[in-house]
């Protein structure tokens, strides 16, 4: 009778577990099977019994503006459970046609469940609805993003700005704003001007009041004629809007909705800049000036000089080249050296470029520096304008003649015929024959001496040499040993991931006990001041420094605290990666 029992009970424990299993249910459930491209779908993954482990599906042809969102409910009706869990997407189609959303999994009970692929129909713009209580249509009429371009039609070279406003409506409430697709400005030089944060402003959009934000601020220089396109820049916002509920209290429940929101293609018609280019004009679009100084006027012959050629203004300073600065044959030039102070703001690049060039006059006698010779084309007034620099003598007081005497430019032939006399210069016979007058014995030569201390030079390099690779093969094996025990904690916190405590008191041995040998350091040493001073004198990654700081604080609270299945496995596939990294960096 007893065994007859003990199998009867047996055989009902097995088909209530099997029943348990057979009422899983983890389904798929969109919020519609048909949409248009303009209008975004809300995708539900629901189980009926608490799992671990969510794998959502790659989303391909969607993107995920919203999510995931995790709901859980847990009720009880007459003594019988009710539990659901969901997990939530909000998409948005990427083309048309039949989309497919592919297959979601759960483990429950250490089995994996997976959900039924769904096909979604998503057909051509839909016209939105114009029901003012339905929240997409009043995110719609209340949400804009604006691309403000200061000049539609620029010159070749010639700066133009970009601003992108976010208009919002006092009626809504925007929460969370993130960048989807940023324009790459292909055929543009292009500059990113710096927000320090976001300040909400007050302005008008198509006549009606609204709250903006500036989002971006570009600078543009086009680099090619024509017409060039600037691609939309996307954003993803969430926004809270107003519905008919309300509170307890009394007060109006808001209903979160995302949105994306894009600026829209614009295009720029580019003008190719005007004929009758000067010779000298080597690109530069603006207002500017130039401005030849040195840094003396008179010397000595084979003294140095510091001429500097500066170009100031408003215009594309970065995209042009200074004129070459002409100076007489008698003047030795050396290549310049070039430095740039430009600044950029959403009016354009300012600033001044300069080139100082070190001059080394020859021989005595007053040298003239011809004007440098700088041509622009100026947008404003629509033509080409040349500027000459100042033209500087340089009086060079002591020295040889040369055959002309007066004032030398690089204009007069004459520069080029110096006459030397014919004994200016006497050259050191290099062929000697030289003998030693007192020879030296080799017992006190310096091959002898060289000879005797040679033997002890090895003795010392062998010392040196060993001890470097005994330290070496220390250090291997402190690193080796580092590992080993690593591994071997490792090994045991995977062990009792289900058990909190055991897992994190192994998880903590696994990191400090690594520490410790890696580091070579003492258990009355060991602070988190000192792992952070010993992980950055050793150019371990920032990030990875913060990990384990955080990974200690977690053994050292997880044993008071509650925590997830989730948190503990993601602990302990962070100190695996964490170790295997900085193995890596201090090997």
């Amino acid at each position: 009778m007893k065994v007859k029992f003990s199998f009867i009970l047996s055989l009902i424990f097995c088909s209530t577990v099997y029943t348990q299993d057979l009422d899983v249910r983890f389904t798929s459930e969109p919020s519609k099977n048909s949409l248009g491209i303009n209008e975004n779908l809300r995708i539900d993954f629901k189980m009926n019994q608490d799992g671990d482990n969510f794998n959502a599906p790659n989303f391909e042809d969607f993107r995920v503006v919203g999510g995931p969102n995790q709901s859980v409910s847990n009720t009880w009706v007459n003594g019988k459970r009710s539990f659901s869990k969901v997990y939530s997407f909000y998409l948005t189609p990427l083309k048309t046609g039949k989309l497919i959303i592919g297959q979601a999994t759960i483990e429950i009970n250490n089995q994996v469940y997976k959900t039924i692929p769904v096909e979604v129909d998503v057909t051509e713009s839909v016209s939105i609805s114009k029901n003012p209580n339905d929240p997409s249509y009043l995110v719609n009429e209340n949400l804009h993003l604006v691309a403000d371009i200061s000049n539609i039609s620029p010159y070749l070279n010639e700066g133009i700005s970009i601003t992108y406003k976010l208009f919002f409506s006092p009626q809504i409430n925007v929460t969370n704003v993130g960048e989807i697709d940023s324009p790459k400005y292909n055929d543009f030089w292009s500059q990113n001007i710096k927000i320090p944060r976001l300040q909400i402003e007050r302005g008008t959009y198509k006549g009606q009041s609204y709250n903006y934000v500036i989002w971006k601020k570009v600078v543009l220089y086009p680099q090619k004629a024509g017409k060039l396109n600037i691609q939309p820049l996307t954003l993803d916002v969430s926004v809270d809007v107003p519905t008919n509920k309300r509170d307890f209290f009394g007060n109006r429940i808001y209903s979160q909705v995302p949105k994306t929101v894009t600026a829209g293609k614009k295009d720029i018609m580019v003008s190719q800049l005007p004929n009758g280019a000067p010779e000298s004009f080597s690109g530069a679009v603006g207002q500017f000036n130039i401005d030849l100084k040195t840094s003396k006027s008179e010397l000595n012959a084979s003294e140095s000089v510091q001429a500097t050629l500066k170009v100031s203004g408003n215009g594309n300073l970065k995209l042009f080249s200074i004129p070459e600065l002409v100076v007489p044959n008698s003047i030795e030039k050396y290549d310049p050296q070039f430095k740039d102070n430009v600044k950029t703001n959403i009016n354009g690049m300012y600033g001044n470029i300069t080139n100082t060039y070190t001059l080394v006059p020859q021989f005595k006698g007053k040298y003239s520096i011809s004007p440098a010779v700088f041509s622009y084309f100026d947008p404003k007034e629509k033509k080409y304008k040349n500027l000459n620099s100042s033209d500087i003598t340089i009086n060079v007081l002591e020295g040889p003649s040369s055959s002309f005497s007066g004032l030398v430019t690089n204009k007069n032939e004459n520069s080029n015929n110096i006459v030397l006399s014919e004994n200016q210069f006497k050259f050191l016979n290099t062929n000697s024959e030289l003998s030693s007058i007192k020879k030296i014995d080799f017992i006190f030569s310096n091959l002898f001496y060289t000879l005797i201390s040679t033997p002890f030079f090895l003795i010392f390099l062998t010392v040196l040499f060993s001890r470097n690779i005994k330290k070496s093969n220390d250090q291997s094996l402190k690193s080796r040993r580092a590992n080993v025990l690593a591994k071997k904690h490792l090994s045991e916190a995977k062990l009792n991931l289900e058990n909190k405590d055991v897992f994190y008191i192994s998880l903590e041995k696994a990191l400090i006990n690594f520490f410790k040998l890696k580091f070579s350091i003492q258990s009355s040493e060991l602070s988190k001041e000192k792992i952070k001073e010993l992980l950055i004198e050793n150019k371990i990654d920032k990030a990875m420094v913060e990990l384990f700081l955080k990974l200690i604080e977690s053994c050292e609270y997880a044993r008071y605290t509650p925590s997830s299945t989730n948190a503990i496995k993601k602990d302990y596939d962070n100190s695996v990666q964490l170790i295997s990294e900085i193995d890596k960096q201090i090997t």
